[in-house]
């Protein structure tokens, strides 16, 4: 199951650099607006203490973490939705991902120059939302009128459909990002399909040398980028020991890898045997038959039962041996609902 995050913001914020220091890729990183044109494109893992001391039980070869991808978009300019610098490229890039983290710059730096002359982030925030919001009514009035010949045609679905465009059509013209309209599971299911920019959920993340307070109602996830940067550059040993210099108890990028994940809704699952400790990315909510499927589909068309057992209670009991001992290990069936950090041994029919 993959999972994808647009990294997006004005030119000359610190996506690209926050990209490098994330996939430790060099991507295009220019004192010059439109650097990046084409998105890169990189996978991270998740970072999770959980399967080391599990492989440690169970005598893994090797440990399998989750990942999330991230992608690099070129930098937004006023007037994307109308195509102003590379807005068509970067519109049809971002309908792509699964969520949004916007770089916001805070700090100043003479030497790098901004778009707009001067470092505003509440001005930043608000270009970059209205060129969604402006891609997104124009999405919204189009799929509106498409509707016509569908509505007369009898069918149930685009009714349905004409009311929820028209609520977010309504809260868009307002000014109000389309997340903020409260929809039903059925309207939520039908407004899939048009992929809108400000449905998307969104991360804010600071670029500054220090903690950044709310400012109007947003709150950041505050990330010295350019330490990141220099963090990224160093081997393990150097990055633990420069961390200890600063202060720094987790990489901002590690605190990131989490938000993301967090912000996507998910959890994780895991498998842990002597050939590998693997990490499973599922949605909350997911049930077991489905979690099986995310490692195979026959898991899923077969499914029996699921032995499950909380990661921590694995290591408290030393072992599935011990686990079956205490009764820690239960025997779970269709409906249940994954955990996040249960240790999952799934039983199914070939």
């Amino acid at each position: 199951m993959s999972f994808s995050v647009g990294i997006v913001g004005l030119p000359n914020v610190g996506k690209s650099t926050l990209f490098n220091a994330l996939t430790k890729q060099q991507a295009a990183a220019s004192n010059f607006p439109f650097t990046t044109i084409d998105p890169n494109v990189g996978v991270i893992n998740v970072p999770d203490e959980r399967l080391a001391k599990l492989a440690a039980l169970e005598k893994s070869e090797k440990i399998v973490p989750t990942s999330i991808e991230f992608v690099d978009i070129a930098g937004l300019v006023k007037g994307a939705a109308e195509g102003a610098g590379l807005g068509n490229k970067f519109l049809s890039h971002i309908r792509e991902v699964d969520a949004i983290v916007q770089v916001v710059r805070f700090f100043e730096n003479k030497d790098i120059i901004h778009v707009d002359g001067s470092v505003n982030p509440a001005r930043d925030i608000e270009v970059i939302n209205m060129e969604l919001m402006l891609a997104d009514l124009n999405t919204v009035s189009k799929r509106l009128e498409s509707l016509h010949k569908e509505i007369k045609g009898g069918s149930k679905e685009a009714l349905v459909l004409k009311s929820a465009l028209e609520k977010i059509k309504t809260a868009l013209e307002k000014g109000d990002l389309a997340r903020s309209v409260n929809m039903n599971e059925e309207e939520s299911r039908l407004m899939k399909g048009l992929s809108l920019l400000t449905m998307k959920p969104t991360l804010y993340v600071a670029n500054a040398s220090s903690k950044v307070e709310p400012l109007n109602g947003i709150e950041f996830l505050t990330i010295d980028v350019k330490i990141e940067s220099e963090l990224a550059e160093l081997k393990d040993d150097e990055r633990a020991e420069y961390m200890k210099e600063l202060g720094i108890n987790e990489s901002g990028l590690d605190r990131l890898a989490a938000a993301s994940y967090k912000l996507l809704n998910l959890i994780t699952f895991i498998t842990a045997g002597s050939k590998e400790s693997k990490a499973w990315t599922i949605v909350a909510g997911t049930k077991a038959p489905q979690a099986a499927g995310v490692i195979h589909t026959d898991f899923e068309k077969g499914f029996i039962r699921a032995e499950i057992i909380q990661w921590d209670k694995l290591l408290e009991a030393g072992g599935y041996p011990g686990a079956r001992d205490k009764g820690w290990l239960r025997v779970e069936g269709k409906e249940y609902v994954m955990m996040d950090g249960d240790v999952a041994h799934f039983r199914f029919n070939v």
